[in-house]
């Protein structure tokens, strides 16, 4: 679902969103993520509706990793 920005607003956030994406610790996150997923699908494991969580280093749903495990994100570390 996407939020109803206006087109100014929209290309604002667009710009934030990849200067965000593209820090270093971004990069090596996804990069972690991506070798971590290659090598799980490659074993067998079902990845489907699954991310990585990097802070308890395995896979668990969207969203129970988005909602850092039911505690909010306002005092995640």
């Amino acid at each position: 679902m996407t939020q109803k920005l206006s087109p100014r607003a929209r290309k604002a956030k667009a710009r934030r969103d990849l200067l965000a994406a593209k820090t270093p610790n971004r990069r090596a996150k996804k990069a972690e993520n991506q070798r971590l997923r290659r090598a799980a699908k490659k074993a067998g494991v079902s990845l489907n509706g699954k991310d990585y969580d990097h802070k308890d280093k395995r896979f668990k749903t969207v969203k129970a990793n988005r909602g850092n495990d039911g505690k909010g994100t306002k005092n995640e570390k």
